[in-house]
């Protein structure tokens, strides 16, 4: 789905780098090379986007507003 703001563990806000990690991953760089790139340096930070399956696309097939 959309990734977390915050990490589930510490707190810290995790979200503003989103765009950019994915952009590296998707470009062909190491996930951990990335994260290390974007500064998530904390296991239960990174852990929030190594985990992270983005499945808005296919949940929004199913959204009451695409049915009508």
């Amino acid at each position: 789905m959309i990734i977390p703001v915050r990490c589930f563990s510490c707190g810290s806000i995790v979200a503003h780098v989103w765009e950019e990690y994915n952009a590296k991953v998707m470009g062909g760089m190491e996930p951990a090379q990335a994260l290390d790139e974007v500064g998530l340096e904390r296991y239960c930070c990174r852990r929030m986007y190594i985990g992270h399956i983005d499945l808005l696309e296919e949940v929004a097939t199913y959204s009451a507003a695409r049915q009508r």
